[in-house]
């Protein structure tokens, strides 16, 4: 199968060349990260058969948090965390989308753009979820940012998950639900009071006479749904937790200096094809590539880190059960392989007699130093 490596080993070294000091660090550094998971560059083990002597290489992963083969376990428990901290009764599902105008900005000073853009998403709900005329309570909302569509176009925007209640602390402190089963908060309301935040932060950062003025004056899209329990929400916001919206499988051909990838419309639910020259397709993935550092999840009101003593009283007063304790990892690529003795049942079996055990017989070194 084609993967993103295959591409980025072939045509990365010209794309080096092309655009030299004009080349992000962060973007350096996913490249060759991704160029080398789980190739002998990074180490692994040699494992054989205790019956038939098949021999069977593993290498590590480079655990990029953009790369499409890792995070298969942190992604799992990722979801049973959030899971397990979500409140029973129904959720929300906000999307706050920055405007076209300001993604020349956002690309120039990526790391306070987008803190930015994810504080006043989460400002704005929590002052208009405190109203009285609407909720008159404090929420609990993860947010996730995402910076692509479908077809790895830049699109700033972030998810945030809602509860559809929240607590009040006064007159008489307890938790609060939606007045209408359907209805959070007014959406152009709240599009203006996000649009007045990011303005506020853009000036306090000493960049609002870097955006259009007419930014200002245009409506600015906030979309509001119901989710249900907020199980599914979660579901689809961790698969992308750890990566790009891109994963191998949709990589059709790599022939002739031009990528062909795959992609669902979401208009028209059609599935699509894209084919673009290889540094353009390089171009669109990296620019989704986050600074170091920059915490792409975030949990507000009442389920901010700060506030977990009120999120327990939460649970007490609904009634809701204590998360359950998250189950011990799997063996698995992404983390590193520990030994196996010879009552380990989780050794794994030889795929070629089908009888015999893989153990390790040897560490294998890295070539290159850790990412």
């Amino acid at each position: 199968m084609l993967e993103l490596a295959d591409i980025l080993r072939e045509a990365g070294p010209a794309y080096r060349d092309a655009y030299g000091a004009r080349l992000l660090p962060s973007h350096r550094k996913a490249m060759r990260d991704i160029e080398a998971c789980r190739t002998a560059a990074l180490g692994g083990h040699l494992r054989a058969c205790d019956r038939c002597n098949a021999r069977q290489y593993s290498y590590h992963s480079c655990r990029n948090r953009h790369c499409p083969k890792c995070h298969t376990d942190q992604t799992r428990r990722w979801l049973q965390r959030q899971q397990s901290r979500l409140l029973p009764g129904s959720y929300f599902l906000v999307t706050f989308t920055l405007p076209a105008e300001l993604r020349r900005l956002a690309r120039a000073h990526q790391k306070r753009v987008y803190g930015l853009l994810m504080r006043a998403a989460a400002a704005a709900l929590l002052k208009l979820t405190a109203d009285p005329r609407y909720l008159g309570a404090r929420p609990g909302f993860i947010a996730v940012l995402h910076t692509w569509t479908r077809a790895l176009l830049y699109h700033l925007h972030v998810h945030i998950l809602v509860t559809a209640g929240g607590w009040r602390d006064s007159p008489s402190p307890g938790w609060v639900a939606c007045k209408r089963a359907n209805f959070l908060v007014p959406g152009r309301a709240l599009s203006v009071l996000f649009r007045a935040k990011m303005r506020h932060g853009l000036r306090t950062a000493g960049l609002s006479d870097q955006a259009p003025p007419r930014v200002w004056y245009k409506k600015w899209v906030v979309h509001l749904q119901h989710a249900g329990t907020g199980k599914a929400v979660l579901g689809y916001l961790a698969r992308y937790v750890y990566r790009i919206a891109l994963v191998n499988s949709r990589l059709e051909r790599f022939a002739n200096d031009h990528v062909t990838f795959r992609y669902r419309d979401n208009r028209t639910g059609q599935i699509q094809h894209c084919t673009v020259q290889a540094r353009h397709f390089i171009a669109r993935f990296l620019q989704h590539v986050l600074p170091q550092g920059f915490t792409k999840v975030r949990s507000y009101g009442v389920f901010s880190p700060s506030r977990k003593p009120l999120l327990d009283r939460v649970r007490a007063e609904l009634r809701a059960a204590p998360p359950d304790p998250l189950p011990q990892p799997a063996d698995s690529v992404d983390a590193p392989v520990p030994p196996v003795t010879d009552h380990d049942p989780k050794a794994h079996r030889c795929p070629l007699c089908g009888l015999g055990r893989m153990r390790i017989i040897e560490t294998l070194p890295r070539r290159r130093p850790p990412p």
